[in-house]
Order: C-alpha cells, then sequence, then structure tokens
C-alpha cells in the first residue's frame, strides 16, 4: 500500500515543515505585492491621505477577514482526511446534490481560469521592474520565453527544482518586510491606516472607492490555492508560516503606502513596489521577484495538475492521461492541461502586453470561485450540525464581503474580465457536459442478479462445442452489489457472441471520498470460475488497474487460492502463463428515442467532452494489446404509441 500523500517532513510541525509550506503553498498570494497598490493609483493624479490610508485599510482587513478568518482559521478545518480545496469540500458531503455539484463545478472552473491569469500577471510584472533600469528592455519576449520554460520543464517534474522554492520564498518575504520597515520608519503615522475607520471613509467617500476594491482583492486571490495546497503540508505548518507570511505582507504594504505619503504627486507608469528599492538594489531586487513569480507560477500551474486529477476521479471531467513524472507521492503532469495552460498563457501576455491591463481580468473568476467555496462551506457545516446562528453569521459576513468584491470586479468585465469569464465558462462547459451527461446515460444501465446465471457460467465454461476465446475473460464493471453485474455485460457473454473462458474475472474499481484508500477484497462467487475483485481506490490514487490486477493475482497465488498455468496441455508442460483477455464495453446512444431538450444539450456536449476523453483501456492503464472492444446500445423501453396494422398476405 502506498504511503499517504504528504510529505513525511509535513506529518508534523518542523523547521523542515514550515520551509517547503512557505515554499509551496504562498507563492500566489506573497506576490500580491508587486502589483496590488500599482493597480490601486492606477489613473490617480494626486495620492491623498484617504486614498492612501483607505487602500492600505482595505488590503489589511481583507487578508485579515477573507484571507485570515475565513480560510486559515475556518476553511482549513473542512480537509478531506488531510485534503483541501473545492473538489475535497465536495466529496466531503454526505449528501452530494445536483446543485451542490454546479457549484462545484462553477469554482472549479472558475479556479482553473485563475491558473491561466496568475503566471502571466505574476512574470510579466516582475520582468517590468527592468524597464526601470532600461526603459528599451523588450518586456514581452522575455515574459513569453520564461513562461514556455516554465511549463517545458513539467514534464520532467520539479523535484530538484522544487528543493529550492522554500529558501527562495523565505528571501523573498525577508526583502518585503525588510523594505517596507525601511520605508515605514520615514513615515510611522501609516500605521494608522490599520484603524478599519479609514476602510469605512475610503469605501463611503473616496471617489470611485468601492469600484476600487476590484484592486484591493487582488491582495487575497491566493487564499483559494492554500487551500487546494492543503493536502501537501498540513494544517498546522499553513497556520503557523501565516503569521510570518502576513507580518511580511502587511509590512511592505503599509512601506508603500509611506512611500506614496512622501511621494505624492503621480508618476507615470509608477509602480510602489519597485519605486520603495533603493536603486542600488533594483537589479537583485528584480531578480529575486522574478524567481518568486516564477515559484506562485509553479504552485498555480501544479495545483491546476492536481485540481483536474480530483475532478477526473469525482467524474466532473473526462478521463486523461495523468502522468507521474517522479516518484514523489502526489506529483502528477498532465499533457493536456500543461500545454492549454502555456496557450492560454501566451494568448494573455500577447492580448493585454501590460500588467495593467492584465489586473483588469484577475480577480473576477477567483471571487466567484470563492463564493462558491463558501456556499459549500456552510452546507457542510450545516451538514455537520454547526449551531445555526453561527452559520448564519459566517453567511451574512462572508457574503457582505465576496459580494461587494463581486460587484466592484464586475466594473472589469469590459476591461478584461470578460476573457476569465469566457475561459471558466468553457471549463464550466466541459464539466457540466461530462457529469450530467453520464448521469444521463447511468440512468439506463441495468443491472441483472448474478446468482441466476451461476450455471451458466459453469456450463458456458465447460462447453467444448464453443471455442475458447480466452483461458482468463475480464470485464470492468460498474455494479456496486456484490450480487449485481450490468446487463450489458451479459449480453456480451451470453447473447452478442457466446465467449467460452476457463474463468471470468469482474473487476470493480470503487472511487472513495478518501484521498488515499488503496485497498481490494476478493470473491469468488464460483471457485476458479466466476471472481469478482472490488478495488476501493481514494480519488487521488491513479487507477492503474492493470498493473493493481496483476498483484492481486500474484497475492491469491501465493495465498493458494488460485494456480496461474495456462489452461493449453502444450503450454501448460512448459509453465507458461495463462492467457488474459480484457473486453472494453462502449454504450452508444441510439436515435429512436427522445430526450428532454435539457437533456438533448446535456448529451450534445457529452458527445463534444467525449473527445476530449481517453477510452477506459487507457484510463485505467489496460494493455491494449489483450483488450477487444464492443459496442453496446443503451437499452431504453419504449414502446409504441399505437399498433401498427398488417397488411397484404
Amino acid at each position: 500500500m502506498p504511503e499517504k500523500n504528504h510529505h513525511p517532513a509535513l506529518s508534523k510541525v518542523s523547521f523542515a515543515g514550515l520551509l517547503i509550506t512557505i515554499g509551496i503553498v504562498f507563492g500566489d498570494i506573497g506576490t500580491s505585492p508587486l502589483y496590488v497598490v500599482k493597480a490601486i493609483i492606477s489613473g490617480v493624479e494626486h495620492f491623498d491621505k484617504l486614498l492612501v490610508y483607505g487602500s492600505i485599510s482595505c488590503v489589511f482587513w481583507t487578508l485579515t477577514l477573507q484571507t485570515t478568518f475565513k480560510y486559515v482559521f475556518i476553511t482549513l478545518r473542512a480537509d478531506n482526511h488531510g485534503e483541501g480545496g473545492i473538489f475535497a469540500l465536495f466529496a466531503l458531503m454526505k449528501k452530494k446534490s445536483s446543485w451542490a455539484a454546479v457549484l462545484t463545478m462553477i469554482g472549479g472552473g472558475a479556479l482553473l481560469a485563475d491558473g491561466v491569469i496568475t503566471p502571466s500577471i505574476t512574470v510579466t510584472s516582475s520582468i517590468e521592474g527592468l524597464r526601470l533600469m532600461n526603459p528599451t528592455i523588450p518586456v514581452i519576449p522575455v515574459v513569453l520565453i520564461i513562461i514556455t520554460a516554465i511549463f517545458f520543464v513539467q514534464q520532467f517534474g520539479t523535484n530538484l527544482i522544487g528543493k529550492s522554492f522554500g529558501p527562495i520564498m523565505v528571501i523573498w518575504f525577508g526583502m518585503l518586510a525588510v523594505l517596507g520597515s525601511a520605508q515605514l520608519a520615514t513615515y510611522p503615522e501609516i500605521l494608522n491606516s490599520l484603524n478599519p475607520y479609514y476602510a469605512y471613509e475610503f469605501l463611503v467617500h473616496y471617489p470611485n472607492g468601492f469600484i476600487l476594491l476590484g484592486a484591493v482583492f487582488l491582495c487575497t486571490t491566493g487564499a483559494e490555492a492554500l487551500y487546494s495546497d492543503l493536502g501537501h503540508c498540513g494544517i498546522k505548518n499553513i497556520r503557523i508560516s501565516w503569521i510570518f507570511v502576513k507580518i511580511s505582507l502587511v509590512l511592505n504594504y503599509l512601506g508603500q503606502g509611506a512611500w506614496l505619503m512622501n511621494h505624492p504627486e503621480a508618476v507615470h507608469d509608477l509602480n510602489p513596489f519597485y519605486a520603495i528599492m533603493p536603486s542600488w538594489f533594483l537589479f537583485p531586487g528584480v531578480m529575486i521577484s522574478t524567481a518568486a513569480a516564477v515559484i506562485a507560477s509553479q504552485a498555480l500551474i501544479t495545483g491546476s495538475y492536481t485540481l483536474v486529477s480530483e475532478a477526473v476521479s469525482l467524474n466532473f471531467w473526462p478521463k486523461i492521461k495523468v502522468l507521474h513524472p517522479t516518484h514523489i507521492k502526489g506529483q502528477v503532469y498532465i499533457p493536456f492541461v500543461n500545454w492549454l495552460l502555456w496557450v492560454s498563457c501566451c494568448f494573455v501576455v500577447l492580448f493585454f502586453q501590460e500588467s495593467s491591463n492584465m489586473e483588469a481580468a484577475y480577480g473576477l473568476s477567483i471571487t466567484i470561485t470563492m463564493i462558491m467555496t463558501s456556499m459549500l462551506l456552510i452546507h457542510y457545516l450545516r451538514q455537520k450540525d454547526v449551531n445555526l446562528i453561527f452559520l448564519v453569521f459566517l453567511g451574512g459576513l462572508f457574503g457582505a464581503i465576496e459580494g461587494s468584491f463581486l460587484i466592484a470586479n464586475l466594473h472589469k468585465f469590459k476591461n478584461g474580465g470578460w476573457f476569465s469569464i469566457v475561459l471558466a465558462c468553457v471549463f464550466l462547459l466541459i464539466m457540466l457536459g461530462w457529469f450530467f451527461g453520464r448521469r444521463i446515460k447511468n440512468r439506463y444501465i441495468s443491472f441483472s442478479n448474478v446468482n441466476k446465471y451461476l450455471h451458466l457460467f459453469e456450463d458456458l465454461s465447460n462447453d467444448k462445442t464453443i471455442p475458447q476465446i480466452a483461458t482468463n475473460l475480464v470485464y470492468i464493471i460498474k455494479a456496486n452489489n456484490l450480487h449485481q453485474i450490468e446487463s450489458k455485460i451479459m449480453y456480451s457473454i451470453f447473447n452478442k457472441q457466446p465467449k467460452r473462458a476457463q474463468t471470468y474475472w469482474l473487476l470493480h474499481v470503487n472511487i472513495v471520498d478518501e484521498p488515499d484508500t488503496f485497498s481490494y477484497e476478493v470473491n469468488q462467487i464460483i471457485p476458479n470460475v466466476l471472481i469478482r475483485i472490488d478495488f476501493h481506490l481514494g480519488f487521488k490514487i491513479e487507477p492503474r488497474i492493470n498493473l493493481f490486477f496483476k498483484e492481486v493475482l500474484k497475492d491469491m497465488v501465493a495465498a493458494g487460492e488460485i494456480k496461474l498455468t495456462s489452461s493449453y496441455e502444450s503450454l501448460k508442460k512448459h509453465h507458461l502463463p495463462p492467457d488474459f483477455l480484457f473486453v472494453n464495453l462502449d454504450r452508444i446512444m441510439t436515435q429512436d428515442y427522445k430526450l428532454s431538450p435539457w437533456e438533448t444539450m446535456i448529451m450534445g456536449l457529452h458527445a463534444f467532452t467525449r473527445m476530449l476523453s481517453i477510452n477506459d483501456v487507457k484510463a485505467f492503464g489496460l494493455d491494449s494489446s489483450c483488450v477487444i472492444e464492443e459496442k453496446v446500445p443503451i437499452a431504453i423501453e419504449r414502446p409504441l404509441s399505437r399498433k401498427m396494422r398488417r397488411v397484404g398476405n
């Protein structure tokens, strides 16, 4: 049985665990000082006290209420055996209703869209700092080269470079704290901005203050990724390291605010993050910023792989190839997602050109994800019998905060927010088509009681008049009940073309809500003739059924339950192993019935998503040379509305 998905150093709080956590979890939220204050002051000609104090106050209280209270303090408690993220939250629910599934799909699609914008804006923002030294530096080509390199190395795994993430991010956060503290010393009055009164005044009395919440929101965009990375680092390591991270962020934001108060006149293309750096430190500062941006991008890319992998396991996403480039448990690489993100990131960079333009596309989709997470979280806590008054309080607090951010971010829609929404809708449609299309098809699955066919299996296995198709015939079944089997499999074995074999194997794959479950059970329904194996796999386990089946066979041989020898006399005396043949059944919809308009649309989407999906042979890691594929119709009983009249003789 494989180990849990956690890094050994992360099983408890330790220096190594905290270091790794800082490198893995806080890349996205940690690079926000690169562009947040710049986005707030964009287009402003004079920096007055209300703007500076009010915006910094909003940033501080957003980090406190949204990131610290909602995610670090409350949401991290909703872990599925140590795993976090919106799909893990859905898996936790006792009653998985359709509306909860839709909320999960909306949130997941929006989070994937955020995975496209984050690498683009963080890398572009960091490289733009080079213009302060040389205005002629071609930023776009440099950004494209860096982004291409990031996505290119994914296929080889990130084990080696990943070890440096922690120390680099510690240097980054240390730099944020030192630069901010140096400016804070020149204008200590900026500490007064931590008073929530200034946030209130800013939202109520500053022109467009409420709309500027869309820029303020960028300071907390990495909070959802923080929850998704729970399984990699553990709740205690995240909570403790967040103290250091938040102090560093707040000091840097205060430092940028102090600099603005000392330099009230606006300058074209000003980024206060670089303005607070001494001129002699500018080049190393840009290099450290670029390294942090690459790490932030890596965290979002890895998170996207994990997100899609979990979606596949929970049947939200079509089955696609999932690879493990290293021996580290939990590190996956999905070629389709990798190159889709690469193309999308390059498009964002080429289309928006400047990080200031990307800020308009950034934030809207992740706001939607946070709202979906809040709704699912409150529903989950309600199932856990948490006090209703407390849930009403949480709903009102998160609803007010995230609703305000959503309204503010909607003002970005025409300026670039449309891109992230379009991207999120594409991902949503894929999930809707796959999830509900499977539900419609599964609605017409019929099952038979296998006990009624036991003598038939024995008779067919011994019927020498029928050529033996294989010594061992293997079907992958969906019936959860031990005594049931799909009618289509019975049709394939006995009706379509009688398939005689010495032993019939029924493999059932049960994807459970726990992420790391890895077990199996064997039931010899007819000893040595009809054997059922149930694999119980966590949703984080790659279903390599061919490999797992071989291990089960070894265990059964070692236990004396079966003998693996060829059934052919000429081969048996040479001790050759028996042959195995898998039969993969593909259910197809016939055209002799009508669905409702909604179901027709869903099945159209499902047909499209099937083009993105790999078949069960590849999804379960079967040896394609030992598989035959059959198409079987989905049987729907629809009697004729009127009796047909016979004419003639």
